[in-house]
């Protein structure tokens, strides 16, 4: 390889092309087992190594700017240095561990040019990013990321269906994955990240993503040849707003360039999160290469469970009252809140007009809701539309505040251009000060903003829950995918808990009336299983009620964990996470359309015994979904619970001190 490496230079000294000074570095992860090796010639390339086995072929990396200049090209390395950092993370609020582990390896190239690369190694997943020094303002007309791929690996490919309206940068972000070799993937499609990449054997999963996303296009992801590459959505210089329920803005003619941005800054990083099936839904990689957080006081920013009647469209039975958006229903929803133990109630489309959030639907007494809510010990959190959050931002969020309100949603975003990107920091510093969390919906993934502004406590960015109003979509397969791509990405608003279930062949989507696939339990572990710090429960209230002891063991699982471990999994199959909080522990499995055994070791367990409570699927539950089994027993750490998980089943073991 040194030959070939040196004969290149040699060749372009020959033929009297002006190139810098060749430099090669290796660096390794802590544990030993990644590498990467960074070349520079007359251009900037990296290639990854896993226990030697090439994954990543030599890749380049550059940044064209306007006026002729392209970072990493052609620009010689003044000055490289290399620091190990082995250091712990203290989440601002704890979510997912209470402690993260942060050890790497880092290298970075000073360029002649005051410009620098910046490459990271850790024990699961490689980064890299430029940071520039300059004291002027950059137009950036492109950026070369590319991820040269060994032989002809299985991609997981969410590719944006082109809206008939807008250009093919409008996405909600929402779509199956299509399973496919590289090779097979048209070189048009157009994919938005995360993206796995599965060799064969028993090379690590690749999941090719971003984070610290600011102020810049998100990364999407297309073929070309047997590479991956970043494409990136120009500027926008024209909009225009749509008609119809909800109106959002959509770009008609864009700039030649992709970002205009400060001089002295550093760029997102270029992110492959690499591990097993087991190691990618519990890794926190990008978290841990996000900003650190941008508000000095994040007390008041507190996970906990939410309801919302979207989905079900309010269809409630057995009450006194005309069920819909009036007073009457949401008091019924704050009792149900109160009922089963959670913290707040979402009030969604349809509370306000979808274009002035001070014209109020006349049905709704929100002094006397406020009041009420607040009496119960009951918070309420209200949708928005984007671009009428934007306009109307600083009242509006007054009034929220005004009311009570700790949590609002805005939707309809559907965008990831630069514009956009500095939408979402905007409105989060703005509900900063006011102490608002908020969530994003028709969203792009995290990308570690909830890092960078702990009170953008999730989001979005996903297929879920909603689609089985009009289609068939969220299979078990797919909720099977999503922990270990999406999901890798940061938190994601499924909004599961649909108490109708059905079978493959009995599911129908039935707006005002809707089932989910797969059996009940497979509902309930996905509380345990998704991240998220404020799970939406989706299901009918009316039909909850009718099954108290269930939705009592729903509402006792936590909403944020202290510790997260995986203890087996298996890419698009079955996967088995374990959470605590405090001295509880919470077990949540998933299987796809396959039914399976699953023997449960309670190894993780103290000394001592315990009270494990277990929602099983029952035995009935291959034919009625709605089917399942509570019950309780005396366990240790020595013991191994058996389990039987019905096609598209599922399984929440919790287990209590005695």
């Amino acid at each position: 390889m040194r030959y070939y490496f040196f004969l290149g230079y040699l060749l372009l000294s020959i033929q009297g092309k002006a190139a810098p000074r060749p430099f090669q570095r290796i660096i390794t992860s802590p544990d030993g087992r990644l590498s990467v090796t960074v070349t520079v010639t007359d251009s900037t390339r990296y290639a990854v190594s896993y226990e030697g086995r090439l994954l990543v072929r030599p890749s380049a990396v550059a940044m064209t700017l306007a006026g002729g200049r392209s970072l990493a090209v052609g620009d010689e390395v003044r000055q490289s240095r290399v620091r190990t950092v082995r250091d712990s993370i203290v989440p601002e609020v704890v979510t997912k561990r209470r402690l993260i582990r942060d050890h790497f390896t880092e290298l970075t190239l000073d360029f002649r040019g005051n410009y620098a690369l910046l490459v990271r190694v850790y024990d699961d997943g490689m980064a890299y990013r430029f940071r520039t020094s300059l004291a002027d303002s950059l137009t950036i007309l492109n950026e070369t990321a590319r991820f040269a791929l060994v032989d002809d690996p299985t991609v997981y490919f969410p590719a944006v269906q082109k809206r008939a309206d807008a250009d093919r940068f409008h996405t909600s972000f929402e779509e199956l994955y299509s399973i496919k070799p590289l090779s097979q993937v048209h070189d048009t499609t157009l994919a938005f990240s995360p993206v796995l990449v599965a060799g064969s054997g028993s090379v690590p999963r690749i999941v090719i993503t971003e984070s610290d996303l600011d102020d810049y296009p998100g990364m999407f992801l297309a073929r070309d040849g047997q590479s991956l590459k970043g494409v990136f959505a120009p500027i926008p210089l024209a909009e225009r707003m749509t008609a119809g329920g909800f109106p959002q803005l959509i770009v008609t003619r864009r700039a030649d360039f992709i970002a205009r941005t400060s001089g002295k800054r550093s760029f997102p990083w270029r992110v492959l999160v690499i591990g097993t099936d087991r190691t990618l839904p519990e890794t926190d990689l990008i978290y841990r290469l996000a900003a650190p957080s941008r508000v000095s006081d994040v007390s008041w920013v507190r996970p906990g469970k939410c309801t919302d009647e979207w989905i079900t469209d309010i269809n409630l039975f057995n009450v006194p009252f005309r069920a819909g958006i009036n007073t009457a229903t949401y008091k019924y929803y704050v009792d149900f809140a109160k009922r089963f133990g959670f913290d707040r109630i979402l009030l969604d489309a349809g509370w306000s007009d979808y274009t002035d959030l001070f014209k109020i639907n006349p049905d709704l007494n929100v002094p006397e809701l406020v009041a009420y809510a607040r009496s119960q010990g009951v918070r309420l959190s209200m949708w928005t539309l984007c671009s009428t959050l934007d306009r109307q931002l600083e009242p509006a969020l007054k009034q929220f505040s005004d009311w009570g309100v700790d949590f609002i949603m805005t939707d309809f975003m559907d965008r990831d251009d630069q514009n956009m990107v500095r939408f979402y920091s905007r409105v989060a510093e703005a509900c900063a000060r006011h102490k608002i969390m908020i969530m994003f919906h028709g969203a792009y993934k995290s990308a570690g903003f909830e890092r960078t502004w702990p009170n953008a406590i999730t989001r979005e960015g996903v297929l879920g829950s909603e689609y089985n109003i009009w289609s068939s979509k969220p299979t078990p397969e797919h909720d099977l995918l999503l922990p270990f791509i999406r999901m890798v990405a940061g938190p994601m608003d499924y909004e599961p808990g649909l108490l109708d279930n059905a079978t493959k062949e009995q599911f129908r989507p039935i707006a005002g009336k809707v089932m989910s696939q797969g059996t009940r339990c497979h509902q309930l572990a996905m509380f345990v299983v998704y991240d998220s710090p404020i799970p939406i429960f989706s299901g009918n209230p009316s039909q909850a009620y009718l099954e108290p002891a269930f939705m009592e063991f729903l509402g006792s699982i936590p909403a944020a964990f202290d510790e997260t471990t995986v203890l087996d999994a298996k890419l698009g199959d079955y996967l088995v996470t374990a959470r605590r909080r405090g001295t509880d522990w919470y077990i949540g499995g998933l299987t796809d359309w396959t039914g399976r055994p699953m023997n449960l070791p309670l190894t993780f367990l103290g000394d001592g015994t315990f009270e494990a409570t277990l929602c099983t699927d029952g035995p009935n539950a291959d034919r009625n979904p709605v089917d399942y089994q509570l019950s309780t027993q005396t366990v240790r750490a020595t013991d191994t619970l058996g389990l039987k998980l019905a096609p598209g089943g599922g399984f929440v073991v919790r287990i209590r001190r005695k």
